[in-house]
């Protein structure tokens, strides 16, 4: 209980309680249930959901078989089907119900709902059509190689752990990369690593492996497109990503990133069956609102994945940002330092 102080015990039975107790919680949280895998949405269902634009935002998703609509911020409602391509909608964020049309092709994605008259677009969202999603960078790829190299990383001041980074594969191969800065398929379009690694700090390369093998029992595996970065790759995102991105979606290089601690992971769940990524409601580095962990659109099955990978992770002590799904910290990440080594030298260690 939070904010209180609770004795359950006096005399010497206290010492053998909190005893029983501590051996007690492994157990709890080893017992703890993960919701049953829910079935996917269908096929013309996928092809409608999405963002709504008008004077606000909606959301099109699909829970347990049935279209949903409602706020990004705010309370889903169900569609009842009233006829073709017509459905009434009642909502807690809107008074009575609404009849709402869907406009464009009979077969594609629609254009536009119209509620009650009122037209909302839709809006295009990249990963929807299978491409990553890109950024304009303010700067060119050499511009920011020689800004980096000009630039020096912030001093810290106190006591660090002694660093300790640990390549992934090398405590568990099983483990799959994806690897997205060490290619050009990544948000900015350029290839950052010449090397597809992922090293952690020990105790959270260890942590990872452990989520990895929990997931088996699920039928799914860790899927990684990130971990340490070197501080001079943050240093060039932050220049190329335009001010209104700023902040939320990419680290500021006068702090450091996590990801640089060596105490950051980016990742996703695939399937041990097939190797295939897990279907998720956004993709890795969107910068949208579909990033966000608590996103209310997408399908049941695709939430679902989202909060299996976050039991994954937060079970061996990683929490997830609060803006991106993808991304989770180690516990104590601030007691490593900024890292500037390269994964050459890494290698070569």
């Amino acid at each position: 209980m939070v904010g209180r102080t609770q004795r359950w015990w006096t005399g010497p039975s206290w010492t053998f309680g909190i005893m029983i107790l501590s051996m007690m919680l492994p157990v709890v949280i080893l017992a703890q249930k993960i919701p049953s895998r829910p079935s996917d949405a269908t096929p013309a269902q996928k092809l409608w959901l999405g963002q709504y634009v008008a004077s606000d935002t909606l959301v099109l998703g699909e829970k347990n078989g049935t279209l949903q609509l409602g706020p990004l911020s705010g309370t889903m409602g169900a569609l009842h089907k009233a006829q073709d391509r017509e459905w009434e909608w009642t909502s807690t964020s809107f008074s009575g119900a609404r009849r709402v049309t869907v406009h464009g092709s009979s077969v594609g994605r629609p254009d536009s709902i119209l509620i009650d008259g009122q037209a909302f677009r839709r809006r295009p969202l990249a990963e929807e059509d299978g491409v990553t999603f890109r950024i304009d960078p303010l700067f060119s790829g050499e511009e920011l190689i020689h800004r980096a190299k000009a630039a020096k990383p912030p001093v810290e001041q106190g006591t660090f752990r002694p660093t300790d980074l640990v390549e992934l594969h090398s405590l568990d191969s099983t483990i799959r990369y994806d690897i997205r800065y060490a290619s050009t398929n990544n948000f900015m379009g350029q290839q950052f690593y010449s090397l597809s690694r992922a090293y952690l700090q020990r105790p959270a390369a260890e942590a990872a492996v452990r989520a990895h093998a929990w997931l088996r029992a699920y039928g799914y595996g860790l899927l990684v497109h990130d971990a340490y970065r070197p501080w001079s790759v943050t240093k060039m995102f932050w220049d190329a990503t335009p001010d209104a991105m700023k902040e939320v979606f990419v680290a500021n290089p006068s702090k450091g990133s996590r990801h640089n601690r060596g105490c950051a992971i980016d990742a996703t769940l695939y399937h041990l069956g097939t190797g295939v990524p897990a279907d998720m409601v956004g993709g890795y580095d969107e910068f949208s609102e579909r990033a966000f962990p608590h996103y209310p659109g997408g399908t049941s099955l695709q939430r679902w994945h989202r909060e299996l990978l976050k039991a994954a992770l937060e079970r061996e002590g990683f929490t997830q940002y609060e803006w991106e799904w993808w991304h989770f910290d180690f516990a104590g990440w601030d007691r490593w330092m900024i890292g500037v080594v390269s994964f050459e030298e890494l290698e070569n260690e």
